[in-house]
């Protein structure tokens, strides 16, 4: 078996999310940028994001992610979305929050759960990501963050607009239960 072995229950693995975060950010990413990829999980889309030219450092909360992460090769810091990163600057941070709405009563403190939960609304971790995130991004750059109809696609793009980002719709996938949206948060000119 690979590296990967033990992992799949503690770390939340690629799926169709992860795969459309990873090709809006090889189409938007260039070489040679500075990239932070919280929530990194396994590392697939920092690990894809790197074949770029990017220089990318991932970020999770999630100890077992993080050795997963670095397993593939990839420099990982565990710390809770931005918090560990004093004066970094990143040209482009990208985010694959959790966003599952969940109910708070059937909350539990199992790392997968953490992965998959947003709380009630679903946008329990997005929110404070959004209200944190222009603390570690250059002037210049911007945030690909994906989002889920579940989630509500529009109080996201309201949320980031009051943080002062300009929000624009990079890619779209629909699934039989949700639609899945990356959003490019721009500071804005306003």
């Amino acid at each position: 078996m690979g590296s990967d072995e033990g992992f799949e229950n503690v770390v939340y693995q690629p799926a169709e999310d992860s795969e459309l975060l990873a090709k809006a950010a090889c189409g938007e990413i260039g070489a040679g940028q500075r990239v932070l990829d919280v929530g990194a999980g396994s590392g697939y889309v920092a690990a894809r994001v790197a074949e770029t030219g990017a220089c990318v450092i991932g970020s999770d909360l999630n100890p077992h992610a993080c050795r997963q992460a670095r397993e593939h090769g990839l420099e990982v810091v565990r710390t809770d979305l931005v918090s560990g990163f004093g004066t970094e600057e990143f040209d482009v941070v990208l985010f694959n929050p959790p966003y599952l709405p969940t109910d708070p009563e059937s909350a539990s403190d199992d790392w997968m759960e953490r992965a998959l939960s947003g709380g009630e609304s679903g946008r329990a971790v997005v929110e404070p990501f959004v209200g944190a995130v222009s603390r570690v991004l250059r002037p210049e750059g911007f945030v690909l963050v994906l989002v889920s109809s579940l989630t509500g696609l529009e109080e996201v793009e309201s949320l980031a607009r009051e943080a002062g980002f300009a929000v624009e719709e990079v890619s779209t996938e629909s699934h039989f239960f949700e639609q899945l949206v990356v959003l490019k948060l721009s500071v804005s000119e306003e």
